[in-house]
């Protein structure tokens, strides 16, 4: 079983009332210290975010640009440096102690790393249990019995309620992070790249649990990840990332068919296409230059260095999220007209095509020869 053979989302309605999750200009800001403070790591610098009851937000980017510590931040596993945090129309942005961990029933996370975010000294019905023992939602006599329905819920076999992680595959060790994850039965997920260390055949598995999941159990998912096709496979809304900030945010249809930052349409033109005729059409998009540094990040638009549509303006003046003729948000003074598949690649605003780089170009070719 392949990702495309996972079950298809289904059709949520439009999203109307107030939304479950809401962030209004975070940032998280890490200083740097030599003796005193000599600087700050911009992780994440100013996003406006929301997530409403019932729907999947896919978060994507390439690594480092903030997706993680945006969702930690969300979670309140990090304080924000600025900005706030509503939760189900309360503001969460500083609430600590008693009603912080009162929270914690409502918003659980599905880590990346399957084995490291299980405790390997800890039985799985004890790590199962441990939500349900700490927030006393079941008594002591039922934790057993309760712990052994979520284990038959997501798939796993109850009778290895003693077992321990190391005792698991991969992708039995992500159905018991879930497990975990649903055990207080909260409205929302942060799902942080759940998948990306499995196999194809069990991604499919585990976006199919998620799935069933989010549909007997009226969930909410914030869904990170690399992988561009599991993205579209799974959510109802795409926003892509850019150092520390939002380039582009829209429906999935909507995004992936016709993009509007350069950056969103670089990535989603290195996405394999499986169809030989149409992937003759498409040409990727591929980058120069260095990726700025989140310590000092560059004036005005910050994708600016490593654009091919970049003018002056672009290295000024930094474009607000703002809403395109096509109805999804974008921060690009100058947005893509084409579809994606019709785009050519290019190396500047002036050129048409790109050629292929010559071996004395070549870090690798040059190393070589």
């Amino acid at each position: 079983m392949s990702v495309i053979e996972a079950t298809p989302t289904p059709y949520r309605p439009k999203r109307t009332g107030e939304p479950l999750l809401r962030l209004e200009g975070v940032k998280k800001h890490f200083p740097i210290t030599r003796g005193k403070q000599i600087g700050a790591v911009h992780a994440v610098d100013g996003v406006d975010l929301e997530v409403h009851p019932g729907e999947t937000l896919g978060l994507v980017g390439e690594t480092g640009c903030g997706k993680s510590t945006l969702a930690r931040v969300a979670m309140r596993l990090f304080e924000p440096s600025d900005g706030k945090i509503w939760f189900n129309g309360q503001d969460i942005t500083r609430v600590k102690g008693d009603e912080l961990r009162a929270l914690r029933r409502d918003m659980q996370m599905v880590f990346q790393d399957p084995y490291a975010s299980l405790n390997p000294r800890k039985t799985v019905g004890s790590i199962i249990g441990a939500p349900l023992r700490l927030h006393q939602t079941v008594p002591k006599s039922k934790i057993k019995p309760e712990v052994q329905e979520l284990m038959r819920l997501v798939g796993l076999n109850p009778e290895h309620y003693n077992r321990y992680p190391h005792e698991f595959s991969g992708g039995q060790r992500q159905r018991i992070g879930v497990a975990r994850a649903i055990a207080l039965k909260p409205k929302l997920i942060v799902c942080d790249e759940p998948v990306s260390a499995l196999d194809v055949s069990i991604q499919a598995q585990i976006l199919n649990l998620l799935s069933d999941l989010q549909s007997e159990l009226n969930l909410t998912y914030l869904f990170i990840a690399h992988d561009l096709s599991v993205v579209k496979h799974v959510s109802d809304r795409v926003a892509v990332m850019y150092l520390g900030k939002i380039a582009e945010m829209a429906e999935k249809e909507t995004l992936y068919d016709s993009p509007k930052h350069p950056y969103t349409g670089a990535l989603l033109s290195a996405v394999p296409i499986a169809d030989p005729n149409i992937a003759k059409k498409k040409k990727q998009i591929i980058l120069e230059g260095d990726v700025p540094s989140p310590i000092d990040p560059p004036s005005g638009c910050r994708f600016h260095p490593r654009c091919y549509r970049a003018q002056e303006r672009c290295s000024v003046e930094e474009p607000e999220l703002r809403v395109m003729d096509s109805g999804q948000l974008a921060a690009c003074h100058f947005p893509l007209e084409t579809r994606i598949i019709d785009a050519p690649t290019v190396t500047d605003p002036g050129s048409s095509t790109r050629s292929t780089p010559s071996p004395s170009s070549c870090w690798s070719c040059r190393r070589s020869s």
